[in-house]
């Protein structure tokens, strides 16, 4: 029977690059490799062919001689077999195609313990060592008012998590017991598994790639070194954090494995909405009503902050929708800098009811002021009398 062209073996034209080349291997490689398609004969031979054909195609030499002879480049008069450009036989046969898969795909060459992206498509370990795992990070939501936000406090929160089992500290071992030699792997850590003529390697599934095995578990985390446990702690919010704020509280996450090290805590601040300030960065904004006799006559008034009350000067004539500006009475700087400020926007009552004297006052003052004859504003008549 013919053998397939090489080229079309792999999907790729006969220009192809050295990258396109490693390319389609890896595609095709995937594809049919014996570990993805288990007990498949007709898998298990296309992936020694493709195997066999990259072998040829990413060798320049090989490669040359299969454009300008094709495959009676590679054959002996014995049989068949890869030769040289020179006509020797070359080394006895191809390499081991799962040698060229680890190639392709970064991993250690030779059928020892695999690495790259080998490993992490096929099961294979680290060898007999053990390796900790680090404990993972936590969040915690906390909402606080806008008061406790401009002051800082501190607060005692209640969450659980993992901690380092107490019965066994962290060993995963009942005491008295130890850890003994792995009867799967024998201390290796990983474990051979032969499909035909194929050889790869795996993290051991007894003792997940550590080498060693519990001889008796721990009764009080049943192995796993720790247990679940309410924590409290004491944290410090500082003053100006705001909505969306991330306080981290180093290795106060769950406790790792095998000696792994600690997750940390992270704090996600929440500002309740104030019934009187709204917030913008670092400054404060209220609208606070004031009477129509003050915004005429001008005077002074107490306004409230979140530090107290401050005395706010009104100037005659103020207008509806005047915002003043109280300096350094805003939000304080999270990192330092100077403080927000206090917008307060004035807004002028007008009474909805008047005794018979006010409104005979009114009435008076509107004559004397000639309010009576011109009830809109002049500047405003004179923009708009064309309408008129």
């Amino acid at each position: 029977m013919a053998q397939q062209d090489y080229y079309e073996l792999l999907g790729v034209e006969k220009g192809a690059s050295d990258e396109e080349l490693k390319k389609a291997y890896r595609k095709k490689a995937v594809q049919y490799h014996p570990d993805k398609n288990p007990g498949n004969k007709e898998a298990e031979e296309m992936f020694k062919k493709v195997s066999e054909a990259y072998e040829v195609l990413k060798d320049p030499e090989k490669r040359s001689a299969y454009d300008r002879y094709g495959h009676a480049a590679f054959q002996q008069a014995g049989g068949a077999g890869p030769r040289g450009p020179g006509g020797a036989a070359g080394g006895g046969g191809f390499h081991d195609p799962f040698d060229i898969f680890r190639d392709v795909f970064g991993g250690a060459g030779g059928g020892g313990g695999g690495g790259g992206i080998f490993d992490e498509m096929f099961g294979g370990g680290g060898g007999g060592r053990d390796s900790g795992r680090d404990g993972a990070d936590l969040r915690y939501d906390l909402e606080i008012t806008l008061e406790e936000a401009a002051r800082g406090l501190e607060k005692e929160i209640t969450f659980r998590k993992a901690v380092t089992c107490e019965r066994c500290n962290g060993s995963g071992a009942e005491p008295g017991s130890k850890r003994v030699t792995c009867p799967t792997c024998k201390g290796h850590g990983q474990v051979r598994r032969s499909g035909g003529i194929i050889t790869f390697t795996q993290t051991c599934p007894t003792c997940g790639g550590s080498g060693q095995k519990i001889e008796k578990v721990c009764t009080a985390c049943r192995g796993e070194g720790r247990t679940a446990k309410t924590t409290k702690l004491n944290v410090r919010i500082p003053p100006g954090v705001e909505t969306g704020s991330r306080l981290r509280s180093s290795g106060n996450g769950e406790a790792g494995m095998a000696g792994g090290q600690p997750g940390d805590l992270y704090i996600v601040i929440t500002v309740r909405e104030h019934e009187l300030f709204e917030r913008h960065g670092n400054d404060l904004f209220c609208e606070i009503p004031i009477k129509f006799t003050l915004a005429t006559l001008g005077g002074a008034l107490e306004v409230p902050t979140l530090f107290g009350k401050a005395s706010l000067k009104i100037p005659a004539g103020t207008q509806s929708g005047t915002t003043f500006r109280l300096k350094a009475k805003g939000m304080p700087s999270l990192r330092g800098g100077s403080a927000g400020d206090q917008l307060v926007r004035v807004h002028v009552e007008v009474p909805q009811s008047l005794s018979a004297e006010q409104r005979k006052i009114l009435e008076e003052f509107a004559r004397v002021s000639g309010d009576a004859d011109e009830p809109m504003s002049r500047s405003f008549f004179e923009k708009a009398k064309k309408f008129f």
